[in-house]
């Protein structure tokens, strides 16, 4: 598919007219550039940016345009419909960011995000405990078996990020019981992008903080116990070792019959 990633903001002020001037930057997902372009904020809105992205892009059209920006995603969407152009709300732009950190810096992807909400109790299973696989392996495993949410992205799979087979891959398994269905159809909803140990303290307690759509947090699991803290730290120090990349499983019971849904997932640095 002809993927692009895209962002349009604000981002520097014109020398002449003292004016905001916002800019449209759009590569592929190889990192080449497809269009760059800037305007004054009063021509900031969704058909500049159709024309813009129609002129760039000739007679092929891009089948997809990923945003990972709140603040773009509303405009982009509407000059996506006018083009007919699908526009997908995702973390993962890593191409594009690259891009952006290098004309503008590190503060050019700073995102401002919510403070975590709790999750709902009515969707919290009945256990959980962290596990691992090799990274080898945790593809095969789980692409045929049928399970009815099944998130394996090839851009997060072990060998397109080029982690050794052998690399422990860490993930969290929750057992949902007769929640499991309903747990995994509200990940699903939120769309999972990591899930982060935070310590509160160290070797002591903490938490795990499920990062979801472009800038929500959600409180997966409080702890004040030091097995599961340390439990806690090798988990982390295990996504150092697998380039960000974990597991997010859940399942009615710990049978190994059964799956509700798998998400591959990757923090971000």
């Amino acid at each position: 598919m002809n993927i692009w990633q895209a962002d349009f903001y604000k981002r520097s002020q014109s020398e002449a007219s003292g004016e905001i001037l916002w800019e449209l930057l759009a590569c592929d997902r190889a990192g080449n550039l497809c269009c760059i372009a800037s305007c004054p904020q009063k021509q900031a809105n969704s058909d500049w940016l159709a024309s813009q992205l129609k002129n760039a892009a000739g007679d092929i059209l891009p089948d997809e345009i990923q945003v990972f920006r709140p603040q773009s995603l509303s405009l982009l969407t509407a000059a996506g419909e006018k083009l007919g152009i699908p526009v997908t709300a995702t973390r993962r732009t890593e191409a594009l960011k690259r891009i952006l950190q290098e004309r503008w810096g590190q503060n050019a992807i700073a995102l401002d995000r919510l403070p975590p909400q709790a999750l709902p109790d009515t969707l919290w299973g009945e256990q959980w405990r962290f596990a691992s696989l090799p990274a080898g392996e945790i593809v095969e495993v789980f692409r045929d078996r049928p399970i009815p949410i099944l998130e394996l992205p090839e851009s997060l799979h072990p060998l397109s990020l080029g982690i050794a087979a052998p690399t422990p891959i860490p993930g969290i398994i929750i057992d949902g019981g007769r929640r499991s269905m309903q747990l995994a159809r509200w990940l699903q909803e939120v769309n999972p992008a990591a899930v982060n140990y935070i310590p509160t303290t160290i070797g002591e307690s903490g938490g795990l903080i499920l990062e979801a759509g472009l800038v929500e947090r959600w409180v997966l699991i409080t702890f004040e116990d030091e097995e599961v803290a340390r439990s806690a730290e090798a988990y982390n120090q295990r996504k150092q070792g697998s380039k960000g990349l974990h597991f997010l499983l859940v399942r009615p019971d710990d049978s190994g019959v059964t799956y509700s849904g798998l998400w591959l997932l990757r923090s971000e640095d």
